[in-house]
């Protein structure tokens, strides 16, 4: 009843500046407990704040083989989207409950499961998916820019998209000053180094390996902020080397020797790819300079949009925190420390020529050309124009009703037509 007077009187006061000043210094210290409160509670929380979830993870299913590795999604590390670092990280400790599977190692593929499944994991078809992302011929949308940075001696640049199915997609492209791509290669490949620099990886183990074709399967847990629980992911790696360019595919595979836990919840849907070569100094126009490209897509089981926000806030920071980690690994080579076994079995890749590259993009130019002709005899009649349909939807809001809830129906209906007009 305090509250409810409060108001009231506040209500009753003559001018419009008076009654929103009241209003401000009523609600402030109401929206200021609250936030205490949450930072409280994500501090101090008693373990039946998680049986809910605990119950909800424990009724979802566990098929290993529902991994999704057919449309790219961009960015891990940034060069790896998967280090970006999120507000609040640090805060969270480590759950107890995770249990760390027996590691295996496995000196050739004679004695891995790569060898007993008959089939490579990683084939020809991920490179020819690689490289269409690279030479932008993959038929996908449009990329939209977000970012471009740069300092003294790295330049950044990214972009998103988001396609009809699957996670917003994202792309970059990051330079840097006096590296070699050999040298970046190790750099990304090197879990044991990782573990050093990216304080967002808790744990990383090779499960399987190849050493013929340098393919590996790593077991990686990372760590979330208070929204998202602790991440676990089972990755398969492999390099194809054409003359002085890297193509390192890494996406999500499936894995039976890596039990399936409720905690930390497992990321099935995972592609992060790089294309790794020289480039031409901004400095003296030599080519003593690495430029990488990066593409990235993950589905963590959080909302895309809270996952877009976060990548937008934290990628630039995440991103100034790979260079320092980069010279001093450069640093550490340069001093004769022999390379992890990571760094080695990056040096063991596929070679293939540029004839089959140039063979791989003709093909895709062949395909997209055909698709182009067909779209082009559909009616035009058909398709109804985006313009048309929300200049109609701004003038019916501000005709019928003054109101934001009627506006915000009017404007998302609008918004449906206009993606059906493009789809006819």
């Amino acid at each position: 009843m305090a509250l409810l007077s409060a108001l009231l009187g506040i209500l009753q006061r003559p001018a419009v500046s008076d009654i929103l000043g009241e209003l401000v210094m009523l609600i402030a210290p109401l929206w200021i407990a609250v936030l205490i409160g949450v930072l409280v509670g994500w501090t101090w929380k008693p373990k039946w704040a998680n049986l809910g979830r605990d119950i909800l993870e424990s009724m979802e299913p566990k098929d290993t083989s529902a991994a999704s590795t057919s449309s790219p999604t961009y960015f891990a590390s940034i060069p790896s989207l998967i280090s970006l670092k999120f507000p609040l990280s640090r805060c969270i400790p480590w759950g107890n409950n995770y249990r760390v599977p027996k590691e295996s190692a496995f000196s050739d593929c004679s004695s891995s499961q790569m060898e007993k499944d008959k089939s490579p994991l990683l084939t020809e078809h991920d490179l020819e998916h690689l490289f269409k992302l690279v030479e932008e011929k993959d038929g996908g949308p449009a990329w939209i820019q977000m970012m471009d940075r740069s300092t003294s001696t790295m330049s950044y640049q990214a972009w998103r998209r988001d396609p009809e199915t699957g996670p917003p997609q994202y792309r970059s492209r990051t330079v840097f000053e006096g590296a070699t791509p050999e040298l970046v290669r190790d750099f990304f490949w090197d879990d044991d180094f990782r573990l050093r620099w990216d304080d967002m990886l808790l744990y990383a183990t090779t499960i399987e390996e190849c050493s013929i074709t340098g393919t590996m399967i790593v077991h990686w847990v990372r760590k979330f902020p208070f929204f998202c629980s602790d991440r676990e992911y089972v990755i398969g790696r492999r390099i194809w080397e054409a003359g002085e360019t890297y193509y390192c595919v890494t996406r999500g595979v499936p894995c039976s020797t890596v039990p399936r836990y409720n905690k930390p919840k497992r990321v099935d849907i995972y592609y992060s790819s790089w294309c790794i070569r020289a480039v031409e100094s901004r400095k003296d126009g030599q080519p003593t300079a690495c430029e990488v490209l990066l593409f990235h897509h993950e589905d963590m089981g959080i909302p895309w949009e809270i996952a877009k926000l976060g990548v937008r806030q934290g990628m630039w920071g995440a991103v100034k925190k790979i260079e320092p980690g980069l010279r001093t690994y450069q640093k550490e080579r340069v001093s004769g420390l022999p390379p992890s076994c990571c760094a080695c079995l990056a040096k063991i890749n596929t070679k293939v020529s540029a004839d089959y590259l140039r063979s791989l993009g003709s093909s895709t130019s062949n395909l997209l050309d055909n698709e182009n002709q067909d779209s082009s005899g559909k009616p035009i009649g058909r398709n109804i124009p985006k313009l048309l349909v929300v200049g109609g939807a701004i003038v019916l809001a501000c005709t019928l009703d003054r109101g934001l809830l009627t506006k915000a129906v009017i404007f998302g209906v609008a918004r449906r037509f206009a993606k059906v007009g493009r789809r006819l």
